[in-house]
C-alpha cells in the first residue's frame, strides 16, 4: 500500500474501532459473548484439538480418550464433556432434556433433538441438533464452542483447534496441561516478521485480516496495544514516516503532544504522541523493513499527560521488525505452516492450504495472489450416468469454442489422489494476447456430485506450479457434507450449451431480447440502465437514454473516435455508417484496440424508438473469436425486438 492517504483513511478508521474499546462498549461486547477476554489478575490460554473420526483430542497437548467426534449436515459433533476436559466449563442437566454449558459469564443453553441454542438469551440455530449416541451426548462443536467464548480455527492437519482465555482458577487442577507460554518473553509473528516483549500481564485479544493486525491488552485494563502490518515498497526514512504519522493523526482529528524521528540504530523509525477526541493518550510508531511497513498503536488507559507514556518506552522500545526463527523465547502468533495458511467451507465439507499471502474467501471458495495465480473451488452435481471422461470431454470442447486455435493448446491428462479419492488432472494453456496461461482443472466425482478445482498461473512463473502440487496434496473433503446440506445443486457452468437463450424483457424500456445462458449478468435489472452481460473474452450491454437525441449521441460518439483515432497508438475505427435493427434505422460504430496487450474489436450500435436513444455496446476479444462465440453474439444483437 503506496498511497499515504488510503493508507491514512485505513489506519483512521482502525483508531476509531480501538476507540471504541476504551469506552464501556467493551463491557458489553464481553456481556454478549464476543470472543473477548474477561479481565481479571491472572489469565491461561487453553487449547483444545479434535478431529471428525479420531477417538483422541489433545488437550494443551495433552492426548485424551474421548467418544468419536463426527460430521452430520457438515456440522462437527462432539462429546459435550470435552469442554468440561479442556477448559472446565460447568455442565448441568434439567428436565431431562435440556443441558447448559457454563463457562465465566457464558452460558450455553441446548435442547436434546432441537437444533436451536440460546447463548447468553439470544436465540442461535446450530445446523445440527444434540443427540444421545451410544450413552454419550453429542453437541455441535462451532456453536458450543463459539458460545462459551472460544475461538476457533483448522489445522494444516485437519483438526480444529479451539483456544480459551482463562483465568488460572477456571480449570479443574486435576486435568492438567502443558503451559504452552513457559520460557516465553518475547511475543511476534513469524510470518509478518516482527516481535516485542511478552510481559506477565499482556493478553492476546484478537487477530484479523490475516494476521495483519494482532491486538492486545493487559490484564489490568490499564493499555491497549496493536500491531498493523501493511506492503510497502517505497524506502522511507525516519522523517518520511514522521509526515505520515502527523498526516494520520490530523486526519483522525487528534492533538500531536509530541513528536520524535529516530534516525539511529538498525532500524529506523518515527514516534508521536497523541490525545484523540475522546481525550484518550496514544504513542504511534512506525517502521520500514523488507518492504513492510509496521504501524505500532499504544493506549494508556490511565495517562493524563504525555509524559506519563514514558512508563511505556521500554515496552514499546523492545519492538522490532524481525523474527529470529531459532529464539525459542518468542511465543509465535502466527498459524502459517510452511508458508501456507488453512482454509476451509462448512458448507461444502472442504478444508485446504493455500499460500499465505493469498486473499481469501472461503464463502466462494476462491484464493488469489498478488501476482496473478488464481485458484477456485466448486460443487456441483453430476448428470445421471456421466462419467468424469464424459465431464473431461466437454470440457474440453468449451475450451475449443472459447478459445481460436492458435490461443488454446491442451498438454497432458494425468491422475492424482486428493482426499483418498482419485482424481483427474487436466493441464492447459491459453492466451487472451498478453501471454500465456497455464490452467490446472482437477475434476473428481463422487456420490452423485463434482468437485472441480481451477487452478491458473502465468507460465512462466514455476513457483505458482509448485504451489498447486502442494494445494492438491492438502485438500480434505467430507464428502458426505453435501449430500447431508444439499439436494440437486447447479450444473457445472463451463458445460452450459453455447446456444441455448433465455428471452429478457424490460417494461419500462419496451424491448426484449436474448441472452445466451452462458453468460454472467453484471447488472441485469432490465427495468434500470444499463443491463451488462460479460462472457469469457467478452462483454454486451444496452443502455437507455430517455434524455438525450439519437443525433447527439451519434455525434459524440463521432468525435470520441476521431480523438481516439488520433491520441491512442493502438485504436483504429474500423468502419462506420448507417444500418437497421428491430426495423429502425440506427447508426454502427466498429472499431480494433490493443487494452493492457488484449487485442478486441468492439461496436456500438445507436438507434431511436418512441424518444428514448437506445444504445447496444459489444466487444470480443481477438483469441475469443470463435464462430461459436461470434454466432452467440450477434445472435443476441439481432434479436433486440420492441415491444409494446
Amino acid at each position: 500500500m503506496n498511497d499515504p492517504d488510503q493508507r491514512g483513511r485505513l489506519n483512521g478508521m482502525k483508531k476509531s474501532f480501538l476507540r471504541v474499546l476504551s469506552t464501556g462498549v467493551l463491557t458489553g461486547m464481553l456481556a454478549m459473548g464476543a470472543a473477548m477476554p474477561v479481565w481479571a489478575a491472572e489469565y491461561t490460554t487453553n487449547e483444545l484439538r479434535i478431529q471428525a473420526g479420531s477417538t483422541s483430542a489433545y488437550i494443551n497437548g495433552s492426548k485424551q480418550a474421548i467418544a468419536k467426534p463426527y460430521k452430520v449436515k457438515g456440522v462437527t459433533m462432539v462429546p459435550v464433556g470435552v469442554f468440561k476436559k479442556a477448559f472446565g466449563s460447568e455442565i448441568r442437566l434439567e428436565k431431562n432434556d435440556v443441558v447448559k454449558v457454563k463457562e465465566g459469564p457464558h452460558t450455553v443453553t441446548l435442547t436434546v433433538g432441537s437444533s436451536i441454542a440460546w447463548v447468553d438469551g439470544v436465540k442461535k440455530e446450530m445446523g445440527a441438533a444434540p443427540k444421545m449416541v451410544n450413552g454419550v451426548l453429542m453437541v455441535p462443536l462451532r456453536p458450543v464452542a463459539a458460545g462459551i467464548g472460544a475461538t476457533l480455527a483448522p489445522s494444516s492437519s485437519g483438526e480444529v483447534v479451539i483456544r480459551l482465555l482463562q483465568t488460572d482458577d477456571s480449570v479443574d487442577e486435576d486435568e492438567g496441561g502443558i503451559d504452552l507460554d513457559a520460557g516465553k518473553t518475547r511475543i511476534g509473528n513469524s510470518y509478518y516478521g516482527w516481535s516485542i516483549n511478552y510481559p506477565a500481564d499482556l493478553m492476546v485479544l484478537q487477530t484479523g485480516e490475516q494476521e495483519r493486525m494482532m491486538t492486545f491488552g493487559s490484564a489490568d485494563s490499564s493499555y491497549y496495544l496493536e500491531v498493523y502490518v501493511s506492503d510497502q515498497d517505497v524506502a522511507l526514512d525516519s522523517d518520511d514516516m514522521l509526515q505520515q504519522l502527523v498526516q494520520e493523526a490530523k486526519q483522525s482529528g487528534d492533538t500531536v503532544l509530541d513528536r520524535e524521528s529516530v534516525a539511529k540504530g538498525k532500524t529506523p523509525y518515527a514516534r508521536i504522541v497523541v490525545k484523540d477526541m475522546d481525550g484518550m493518550l496514544w504513542e504511534m510508531r512506525q517502521y520500514i523493513n523488507n518492504g513492510r511497513q509496521y504501524d505500532v498503536y499504544l493506549a494508556d488507559y490511565d495517562a493524563l499527560n504525555y509524559k506519563d507514556l514514558n512508563k511505556r518506552a521500554a515496552f514499546l522500545n523492545s519492538f522490532q521488525p524481525t523474527y529470529v526463527q531459532s529464539d525459542r523465547t518468542i511465543k509465535d502468533l502466527s498459524t502459517v505452516d510452511n508458508g501456507m495458511r488453512s482454509a476451509w467451507n462448512d458448507d461444502y465439507g472442504i478444508e485446504l492450504s493455500v499460500p499465505a499471502g493469498w486473499s481469501m474467501d472461503n464463502t466462494q471458495m476462491t484464493y488469489e495472489s498478488k501476482d496473478g495465480a488464481f485458484l477456485q473451488m466448486r460443487v456441483t452435481s453430476a448428470p445421471a450416468g456421466a462419467t468424469v471422461k464424459d465431464w473431461s470431454g466437454q470440457l474440453d470442447k468449451w475450451m475449443r469454442e472459447t478459445f481460436t486455435p492458435e490461443s488454446y493448446e491442451p498438454i497432458r491428462s494425468y491422475t492424482i489422489n486428493v482426499s483418498g479419492e482419485t482424481a483427474e488432472v487436466n493441464e492447459f494453456r491459453y492466451n487472451f494476447g498478453d501471454g500465456w496461461q497455464t490452467e490446472f482443472d482437477v475434476l473428481l466425482q463422487k456420490n452423485g456430485y463434482r468437485y472441480y478445482a481451477e487452478y491458473t498461473f502465468p507460465e512462466e512463473q514455476t513457483q505458482d506450479r509448485e504451489w498447486f502440487e502442494r494445494i492438491m496434496k492438502s485438500v480434505v473433503i467430507d464428502f458426505d457434507t453435501v449430500s447431508d446440506n444439499f439436494g440437486q445443486l447447479d450444473e457445472d457452468p463451463y458445460l452450459t450449451d453455447k446456444t441455448k437463450t433465455l428471452t429478457r424483457t424490460s417494461k419500462r424500456y419496451h424491448y426484449s431480447v436474448d441472452i445466451p445462458r452462458y453468460w454472467t449478468a453484471y447488472n441485469d435489472r432490465f427495468e434500470y440502465s444499463p443491463v451488462v452481460y460479460t462472457f469469457t473474452g467478452g462483454q454486451f450491454s444496452i443502455g437507455v437514454n430517455e434524455d438525450q437525441s439519437v443525433e447527439m449521441t451519434v455525434s459524440q460518439l463521432r468525435e470520441a473516435y476521431e480523438e481516439a483515432a488520433k491520441t491512442r497508438k493502438n485504436f483504429k475505427l474500423l468502419n462506420s455508417g448507417e444500418t437497421t435493427i428491430a426495423g429502425v434505422p440506427a447508426f454502427s460504430f466498429t472499431y480494433h484496440e490493443l487494452d493492457n496487450g488484449v487485442p478486441y474489436t468492439g461496436q456500438q450500435i445507436v438507434f431511436e424508438q418512441n424518444g428514448m436513444t437506445y444504445t447496444i455496446t459489444t466487444g470480443l476479444n481477438d483469441a475469443n473469436k470463435t464462430d461459436v462465440q461470434t454466432a452467440a453474439l450477434e445472435k443476441a444483437v439481432k434479436s433486440f425486438t420492441f415491444t409494446k
